[in-house]
C-alpha cells in the first residue's frame, strides 16, 4: 500500500507542475498581450501629442454656400464714436451637407422625427411596386461634417482702398505724395491722418481725419495721383474688414430623413413612379409611417442631396 501511495504522489505532483506551467504559460501571454497594448496606445499617444502641438496657422474655408434671402433682425447702438466711423453687418452661415446616393437607394423625409425613428427600428419593410414586392431596409442617414460660422463685416468711413499705384518712387516719397494728393479738397479730398503704403502690392490705405472725406472720394471710381507733373489715375474703393467668428464643425445623423436601400432591381422603372409607390405605403400608420415631405430616389444612376440645418 505505501509504494501504491508513493506513485499516486508523484503522479499528483507531476500533474500539479503542469497545471503550474500552463497557469505560468497562460499568465505569461495575458503579460505579452498586455504591454503589445500598452505599446500601441503609447504610440498613438506620441502621435496625438505631435499633431497638437503643430502650430495651425491660417486656414482658409471652401464650402458651397447657397444663395439665400436675408432679412433685417435688429439694431444695435454701437459704443463711442464707432457708429461714426464704420458700417457693421454680420452674417450667420451654415454650409449644406452632401449625401451621395447609390443607386438603388433612396432618402424620404418625414414631417414628425418619430415616425422617422419608428420606421428606421421596423427596418424591414415589404413594399408593393407596380405589382411586385421589394423588401426595402430602412435605415438612419449617415451624415459628412459640416460648417457653420459667423461673418461680420465693417465698411470704414474714415478709410479708404487705393490700388494701381506706379510704383515710380521710393517707399517714403510715394507716401508723401499719397498724402498730399489726398488732402487737396479741390479733388474731394480732405486732411489725412495717416497712409499705410505697400510698395510691392502697389496699394494703400488712406486714413482720413474727418466723416464724409472718404464718402466724397468713393463716389468716383479713381482719383488723380501726380507725380513729376504726371497725372495718374489710382483706383479707390471702401475698406472692408472682415472677421470669421464662432466657427463650428458640426456632424451628425438626420433625425426626420431615412435611407431606403434594397431597390437595386427597379433600374428600368421609372423614378417618379417608384416614388409615388413608396410614398403612399410610408405614409400609412399601418406600415409605421406618417406624413412624407420629401422623397428623392436613385434608380439606374448615383446622384447627391444635400442637407441644410
Amino acid at each position: 500500500m505505501a509504494v501504491g501511495c508513493e506513485e499516486i504522489d508523484e503522479d499528483m505532483k507531476e500533474y500539479l507542475k503542469d497545471e503550474e506551467f500552463m497557469k505560468a504559460e497562460q499568465k505569461q501571454k495575458l503579460i505579452d498581450k498586455i504591454l503589445e497594448e500598452n505599446i500601441y496606445l503609447t504610440m498613438e499617444i506620441q502621435k496625438l501629442e505631435t499633431e497638437l502641438q503643430e502650430p495651425t496657422g491660417s486656414s482658409q474655408i471652401k464650402e458651397d454656400i447657397p444663395e439665400t434671402k436675408m432679412k433685417f433682425t435688429s439694431l444695435e447702438n454701437p459704443e463711442g464714436d464707432s457708429r461714426f466711423s464704420n458700417i457693421s453687418c454680420s452674417f450667420q452661415v451654415s454650409s449644406r451637407v452632401p449625401y451621395e446616393l447609390q443607386k438603388g437607394e433612396a432618402l424620404i423625409t418625414f414631417e414628425d422625427e418619430e415616425v422617422a425613428q419608428n420606421v428606421i427600428r421596423m427596418e424591414k419593410h415589404h413594399v408593393n411596386i407596380m405589382d411586385i414586392g421589394v423588401e426595402v431596409m430602412a435605415k438612419p442617414v449617415p451624415l459628412n461634417s459640416g460648417v457653420r460660422f459667423q461673418v461680420f463685416v465693417e465698411v470704414s468711413k474714415m478709410k479708404v482702398n487705393v490700388t494701381e499705384i506706379p510704383g515710380e518712387l521710393p517707399e517714403n516719397q510715394m507716401r508723401d505724395k499719397l498724402e498730399l494728393s489726398f488732402s487737396k479738397s479741390r479733388n474731394g479730398g480732405g486732411e489725412v491722418e495717416c497712409v499705410e503704403y505697400d510698395k510691392q502690392a502697389g496699394s494703400a490705405v488712406i486714413t482720413f481725419v474727418e466723416t464724409g472725406v472718404a464718402d466724397r472720394i468713393l463716389k468716383k471710381k479713381d482719383y488723380p495721383l501726380y507725380i513729376n507733373q504726371d497725372c495718374h489715375r489710382v483706383v479707390v474703393s471702401p475698406y472692408i474688414e472682415t472677421h470669421l467668428k464662432k466657427f463650428q464643425v458640426f456632424s451628425g445623423i438626420s433625425k426626420r430623413t431615412v435611407l431606403l436601400t434594397g431597390l437595386e432591381d427597379l433600374y428600368m422603372m421609372d423614378e417618379e413612379l417608384v416614388g409615388d409607390s413608396v410614398n403612399i405605403h410610408f405614409q400609412r400608420p399601418k406600415n409605421g409611417g406618417g406624413e412624407v415631405d420629401m422623397f428623392k430616389c436613385c434608380l439606374s444612376e448615383t446622384c447627391v442631396a444635400y442637407f441644410q440645418e
